[in-house]
């Protein structure tokens, strides 16, 4: 790779010149500039970044790690949290861990090691997992998104999910459903315990009885879901409703409910949480929990400017509600 040196002796100037040059630097003459400049790009030479971050105490790098790019929610908040950090002048770096809590912990750590200004952070684990990243968060400001344990000592924007699902099936039980089915995310993961936990509350609060092979859990990808939804399906004692616990799970079960020959909502209901461009598309449209997911960007991308700008208050944790998209995938029957 070229160096400094090698610009210098190619425009002929001195090392000072080229760097004093490449900083912005006013007193270079506009003649030695353009001699940098043209050398600069005859040899492709690039000043090393953690270099100049060293100098200036800033890389100008934020970081993104989540654990799915294919999500559409996921593929939503990139979208927002690089059009933010852009906007204030940094460069993002973004790692997909696929679930992966050892793959978060290892791009977190190359994070560090690039010296990224921030990091926002989807967590993919459980509670327990989350020891070292409160540590890192007491070096390198950082910002938990979508999942956050309670109590946690860093920054946390999240929907609440309890919530969210605590509506999706309360609305379920208002068009007169008593024989609910449920598929659920993974055993672990945070908003996945939360969205259980609610859907769980939401029939007690009602009286509404639970059967303990009505919960089937999968991946929070769709074919997982497909293959996850054909236990709920297949018995004599179909359930008249199921709750999906995200958007492309929701997308398995409607295949596997078209493959079985079932007609939403007619023989079965269906309800989520997670909207996504073309829910309104699918016919029947699908009756979803949306999340504000610009809201979301925004306010990790606030928490992470005040950090980086030297905010040392208490850690905030943000609660944003879902809302429920009512369309047509849901139908009334009369209860019992």
């Amino acid at each position: 790779m070229p160096t400094l040196r090698d610009v210098a002796r190619l425009a002929g100037v001195s090392t000072a010149t080229v760097s004093a040059t490449l900083s912005g630097a006013a007193f270079v003459s506009e003649a030695l500039q353009a001699r940098v400049r043209e050398a600069v790009d005859r040899l492709g030479y690039s000043p090393h970044g953690i270099a100049r971050s060293l100098k200036s105490g800033s890389s100008r790098l934020v970081g993104l790690v989540i654990p799915d790019v294919t999500n559409p929610f996921f593929t939503n908040l990139v979208h927002g949290v690089e059009q933010l950090t852009r906007q204030d002048g940094y460069s993002m770096l973004l790692c997909d861990t696929g679930f992966d809590v050892a793959r978060e912990r290892e791009m977190l750590s190359l994070m560090r090691m690039q010296r990224v200004d921030g990091i926002v952070l989807c967590p993919a684990g459980d509670i327990q997992d989350y020891r070292e990243v409160f540590a890192i968060g007491r070096g390198t400001p950082i910002v938990l998104v979508d999942s956050a344990p309670l109590g946690a000592s860093v920054d946390c924007v999240v929907i609440d999910n309890f919530a969210a699902a605590f509506e999706a099936t309360s609305h379920l039980i208002d068009l007169g459903h008593r024989h609910i089915a449920a598929v659920a995310g993974p055993r672990q993961g945070l908003s996945s315990i939360e969205r259980t936990r609610g859907f769980l509350a939401a029939l007690e609060a009602r009286g509404v009885p639970l059967r303990p092979d009505n919960i089937v859990h999968a991946d929070f990808h769709e074919e997982g879901a497909y293959d996850a939804v054909a236990a709920l399906i297949e018995r004599p004692q179909r359930a008249t409703a199921l709750f999906v616990a995200n958007n492309q799970m929701l997308v398995g079960v409607m295949r596997r409910l078209h493959d079985a020959g079932l007609s939403v909502p007619q023989d079965i209901s269906v309800a989520a949480i997670d909207d996504f461009p073309w829910a309104s598309a699918f016919r029947p449209a699908l009756t979803t929990m949306r999340q504000p997911v610009e809201e979301l960007a925004a306010q990790a991308v606030e928490r992470l400017r005040a950090r980086m700008a030297g905010d040392v208050s208490d850690p905030r944790r943000i609660e944003l509600a879902a809302n429920l998209i009512v369309r047509d995938s849901v139908a009334r029957i009369a209860s019992g």
